[in-house]
Formats: C-alpha cells, sequence, structure tokens
C-alpha cells in the first residue's frame, strides 16, 4: 500500500512539472527561496587566531545549528572590512550585517558603553553582572543606551561571562601604588581612565601594534585579556612578570551586534533563535575558558616562561580608589552613565552582600585537597 501512495505522489509532481502549472517551475522556485537561509556577514574585534575569534564562531555554529540550517552568520576577524573601533557605525549603516565585540570599544562614542561589561563591577562576578542585565533593569537601560540617548539602528545581546583580567603584564613586579606614577601603560576604554587615573601615562595603540611597542621599549606595562591571548601575541616573552588579580575589569562580557532592519526581517523564531543562541554560547564559553586559560596559565608557570605574582592589596585599594574617582568625574558629566551606574549600586548592595554571606573561600578547600599541608595532600 505504502509503494502504490509513494509511486502516485511521484507520477502527481512529475505531471505537476511538465506542465508548469500552479505547482510547476514556479511553484518549486518559491519553495526554494523561501527555504533559502539567512545570511549575515560579521565582523569580529579579533584576530582570526585569538581565543576570542573562536567564541564568536562558536556563536556562529549554535545559530546555525539551532535554526537547522535556516539562519547562517559568516563570521570574518577583525580588519576584515572595517577598524574594530569603526564596527559599530558599520553595523548601524548596513555595512556589515553585524559585529562581534565588547560594548567598552564604543567609548568615545558614549562613556556609558563600558559600565556594560568593561566597569567597576562593584564586587559583581560576570555571572551576577549578567544577572543584573537579566532581571535587574540592565536590559532596558542597554537597550536605552543604544536607542533613545545614540538612536542607533541595532539591536545587541551580551554574553559570555569572562573570567576577571589581571591587571596586566610588566618589565618588574609592581610593589605600590607610587610605582604607577608615570608608568608607560598601555589600556584603551574606561580602563584607560582608571590607570591614568592612578598616574600612568598612556598609550591606545591598536593590538597588532603592541609587541612593536614593546620591542621600542615605548612600554613598561600592557593591560591582560587572558592566558591563551596573551601568550598568542607574545606578552609573556617581551614583559615576563605578569599581576595576577586585579579589579580593573572584574566582570567582563562580549556582545553580539545585529542590524536593527535586517534582523527584524527575520521570521520570529529566527530571531528567538539568535537571542537564545548567545545564552547557550555564553555557557559554554564560560566552561571553555576555565580549561583552555588555566592550561595555558600551569603551563606558562611551570615551563618557567613568565613570572605569576599576585597584586598587593595596596594596589587594589588603589584601583578602587581610583574607579571612584573615574565614576564620579563620568557620573557628573554623563546622565546616562550616572543612571546606568546607579542601576548597577542598588543591583550589587543586595547581590554581592547575599553571594557573600552564602558562599565560602575556595582557598580553605584548595589548600585541604592539595596542599602538602593539607589533609588529602598527606595521603
Amino acid at each position: 500500500m505504502t509503494e502504490k501512495f509513494d509511486a502516485t505522489r511521484r507520477r502527481f509532481f512529475l505531471n505537476a512539472v511538465s506542465a508548469g502549472g500552479g505547482f510547476g517551475v514556479a511553484g518549486f522556485s518559491m519553495i526554494a527561496a523561501a527555504q533559502a537561509p539567512a545570511v549575515f556577514r560579521f565582523q569580529g574585534a579579533w584576530s582570526s587566531g585569538d581565543i576570542y575569534h573562536e567564541f564568536a564562531l562558536d556563536y556562529a555554529k549554535r545559530v546555525m545549528d539551532m535554526s537547522g540550517g535556516r539562519m547562517r552568520i559568516e563570521m570574518l576577524a577583525a580588519g576584515a572590512v572595517v577598524k574594530a573601533s569603526d564596527m559599530l557605525d558599520a553595523v548601524h549603516k548596513g555595512v556589515i550585517d553585524g559585529c562581534h565585540a565588547t560594548p567598552a570599544l564604543w567609548a568615545r562614542k558614549n562613556a556609558a558603553f563600558p559600565l556594560f561589561g568593561a566597569g567597576p563591577a562593584l564586587g559583581m562576578d560576570t555571572n551576577n553582572f549578567l544577572a543584573w542585565m537579566r532581571y535587574g533593569g540592565g536590559r532596558a537601560l542597554y537597550d536605552e543606551l543604544y536607542g533613545r540617548a545614540m538612536n542607533l539602528n541595532v539591536v545587541g545581546y551580551l554574553y559570555g561571562p569572562m573570567p576577571p583580567q589581571p591587571l596586566g603584564w610588566f618589565r618588574r613586579p609592581i610593589a605600590s601604588p607610587a610605582q604607577f606614577k608615570g608608568l608607560k601603560f598601555r589600556a584603551t576604554g574606561l580602563s584607560a581612565d582608571l590607570f591614568r587615573q592612578m598616574g600612568a601615562v598612556l598609550d591606545e595603540s591598536a593590538p597588532g601594534d603592541i609587541v612593536a611597542a614593546l620591542d621600542r621599549g615605548q612600554l613598561d606595562g600592557v593591560e591582560s585579556a587572558n592566558p591563551a591571548s596573551d601568550r598568542r601575541i607574545g606578552l609573556a616573552a617581551g614583559m615576563r612578570v605578569c599581576m595576577m588579580q586585579s579589579y580593573y575589569r572584574p566582570a567582563g562580557t562580549f556582545e553580539i551586534l545585529f542590524n536593527r532592519k535586517k534582523f527584524e526581517a527575520l521570521p520570529a523564531d529566527l530571531q528567538a533563535i539568535a537571542r537564545h543562541a548567545s545564552e547557550a554560547a555564553s555557557a559554554d564559553m564560560s566552561w571553555k575558558a576555565i580549561h583552555r586559560y588555566s592550561s595555558e596559565y600551569v603551563e606558562m608557570r611551570e615551563q618557567r616562561q613568565a613570572r605569576f605574582v599576585k597584586t598587593p592589596i595596596d594596589l587594589l585599594r588603589a584601583q578602587l580608589r581610583a574607579w571612584n574617582a573615574v565614576v564620579t568625574r563620568k557620573s557628573r558629566d554623563n546622565p546616562m552613565f550616572q543612571k546606568v551606574f546607579d542601576s548597577q549600586l542598588s543591583w550589587a548592595r543586595r547581590t554581592v552582600g547575599w553571594e557573600m554571606d552564602s558562599g565560602t573561600d575556595p582557598q580553605l578547600a584548595y589548600d585541604h585537597w592539595f596542599s602538602a599541608k593539607g589533609a588529602a595532600g598527606k595521603r
């Protein structure tokens, strides 16, 4: 019975095509057009070999997989179409369909942008920061900044909780806040304001120019991204000393930006996939970062390629004082900055307080299980 039905159905389609009727060649063309994937041409802010670009490709793959191939993102590396600092304008104008970046790149357009992933974070880790985005009013403020405040034709999603970034790479350890006075240091965005407040002489050269600047002796220090990226561009060889622990970027995130007009032309289910793919990629990215960064860190340390030093507490306190001065000044000059920062203050006061009361110090458990003095270490 099934074979007879299949044969009948094949004859029906063949007759329809040969007749050129309502379900003939034109009909098949309409079906093919309807099934053509929605293709978005994206550019990332990262070089093709950087782990950040790998994260960007991971997001694109999730969109492809979750949509069953109906939506595809072609992710280009940094500089393929425009400079990284020009990507926001390029997405707004439709020169590219979207980008993978971080809001800190748009700091010169509005000082409030770096608060979305590159601000002081007020004791929040990145997961808590993304909770503020979802449940603490951050999303509405993010949309207001891009929309009513800046009138940009974009739709964006923050995702990808980055581990806290170290203080930076130096030729020799920094023992006190006084040693930052006159230090030639490379940093960008709101972080540049932070280190300038601490007395450093700032260099905001492009990432591709850092190694050349080091070779010429133009820099005494460089901000750190992560062990994988830092090692790849040669910071370990050029600086040798990495100061671990810092408040300079404790809750970094990535950003997916779409051109609004093209995004809103998508059917509702593909718009939802683009949003939910960022959440899926966010979780996997945090897991991959723990694996890859810790592996690179241990390898550099054990092969003596770099010396890792904890940042002194006096220097951490100096960072917090500098942050206080920076946010006070920016809030005075920029009402949108003040609005975002006040919302983060309200959220962090409650949530960070709860996390500190409910959490335990990992140092105690680590010493127990892995220190020679611990109970497990004696077995």
